[in-house]
């Protein structure tokens, strides 16, 4: 009997070991006609196998590019793209851009601050008096998120002040959404089982089937 633990590893898992096994063959394969029919064959298999991936743009592309990397590039065929390189596979991404400058506010989050900016620049009127008061609403319940103690509104109203430089207010009418009403919307943190322990004790040594 053969183990996958003695058989040599695969490179890409997804295909199955049928699909390695094939592009292997491909590769002794002496005559390049024989080898490129062989490939193409390979290949068709490989479609009718991911069938999802033809949703993918230039799936046929990204086919002919998993062949070429399951026969660790040694495979020597004619391939309809650009045959990609080891080198190419083993680049590393470019490093991600960290926002820059500090932030006073960090628990409102940055789309709170963008928003904020986003309404100084609105003409007065309806249309920004609404999104002042949504906003308002918003850092309230990022507030409470942060920390879901109960905070006094005018705390919120005071930052959004020093936020906007004293630029926005809500509007005369405007009503804060209940603490408890946000509190509620929010996913329950999960709880430990106080009895977890002691119930991994009562099947210790117990037999499994």
């Amino acid at each position: 009997m053969e183990y996958n633990s003695g058989r040599p590893k695969m490179i890409i898992p997804e295909y199955g070991r049928h699909i390695q096994k094939m592009v292997d063959f491909a590769t002794s394969i002496k005559d390049k006609e024989e080898r490129n029919k062989c490939a193409r064959s390979i290949i068709d298999v490989m479609g009718q196998l991911n069938p999802h991936l033809r949703d993918v743009a230039d799936f046929k592309h990204k086919l002919w590019d998993h062949l070429f990397i399951m026969s660790n590039f040694n495979l020597d065929v004619d391939s309809p793209y650009e045959i990609p390189s080891p080198e190419i596979l083993n680049e590393k991404p470019d490093a991600l851009e960290y926002p820059s400058g500090k932030i006073k506010n960090k628990h409102y989050g940055k789309i709170v601050i963008e928003l904020i900016e986003k309404a100084k620049s609105y003409d007065e009127g309806e249309e920004k008096q609404s999104l002042v008061d949504a906003i308002a609403n918003l850092m309230k319940r990022h507030y409470l998120t942060w920390n879901n103690k109960s905070i006094s509104d005018e705390i919120i109203l005071k930052d959004l002040k020093s936020m906007s430089t004293g630029t926005l207010e809500v509007s005369k009418d405007f009503e804060f959404a209940s603490t408890s009403d946000i509190l509620t919307r929010q996913p329950a943190r999960p709880k430990k089982r106080k009895n977890q322990g002691h119930h991994r004790q009562n099947n210790k040594g117990k037999r499994k089937y």
